[in-house]
């Protein structure tokens, strides 16, 4: 078993992990790790987590506040994008006594609306030990966890690609670890593409914004909407903010580059 679903399975016992299963949407997915879907126990772990927007609010013309989300977001109307793309290195993140949970991805939708097609990696504080991990999801089903090793540090690329028929390809791949991970799946009910994000999070667990883990300053590269860099949309820049604090903020975007700092767990 993979040492991160473990520990999670120690955390939440047989019981919460049985209350936490249900069957994952179908779909398809391909790679050079295992190809088929995830063990029970992992799928059930992963149920519990999920990564859509929460509690939007204006900063400015070009800046939005959301509680769990830092970033940027290329927006349109109903079709504008059809294809996401960007790449990052693991962050290390620093953990102490407290439980923590990050998350780092590129999606389609989600923004200015409930449906969300995405793919990427996490990196959480449990038990005092960092534990790194991948995953794809669509809402509003919770995120399904790749079996694969994730480290910090390694190289990461991730699309997610409208197929033009109802499905999204996701793929994530670590090229330090020499893994690629494709899953194909029905998009979210209502889904439009009109908006692309490449964005870092404070995971929602249980229903809950969790604590934001500790990773310093880690920047996105190559980010594209539709094979054009993100900045060249003139993105909507989105600041992950508590309640009287900012707990993780993005500087500002050339052309597919950016950074994002951490600042507060809140």
């Amino acid at each position: 078993m993979h040492h991160r679903t473990f520990v999670r399975m120690a955390a939440l016992g047989a019981a919460g992990a049985t209350a936490l299963f249900a069957a994952p949407a179908a779909f398809a997915a391909t790679g050079s790790a295992a190809a088929t879907s995830a063990p029970a126990q992992i799928t059930a772990i992963a149920h519990h987590e999920s990564h859509g927007l929460h509690s939007l609010s204006s900063r400015s013309n070009s800046s939005v506040e959301s509680s769990n989300w830092s970033g940027y977001a290329a927006t349109g109307s109903d079709g504008e994008f059809t294809s996401v793309s960007a790449s990052w290195t693991q962050p290390t993140i620093k953990c102490s006594s407290k439980t923590t949970y990050s998350s780092y991805w590129v999606g389609l939708d989600g923004y200015s609306n409930s449906a969300l097609e995405q793919t990427g990696t996490e990196a959480d504080c449990i038990g005092g030990k960092a534990e790194y991990g991948a995953w794809w999801e669509v809402l509003p089903a919770s995120e399904s966890d790749y079996s694969v090793t994730v480290e910090a540090g390694d190289s990461l690329s991730a699309s997610v690609v409208d197929n033009g028929d109802g499905t999204f390809t996701m793929t994530l791949t670590d090229s330090t670890e020499g893994w690629s991970k494709s899953t194909t799946a029905d998009g979210s009910s209502g889904y439009e593409d009109s908006s692309a994000e490449v964005i870092a999070e404070a995971t929602d667990v249980n229903g809950s914004i969790a604590k934001l883990s500790d990773f310093g300053t880690m920047s996105f590269t190559s980010a594209e909407a539709d094979g054009t860099s993100l900045g060249s949309y003139s993105p909507t820049e989105i600041v992950m903010a508590g309640n009287s604090d900012i707990k993780a903020q993005p500087g500002s975007i050339s052309g597919g580059t950016f950074s994002d700092v951490w600042k507060n767990y809140s």
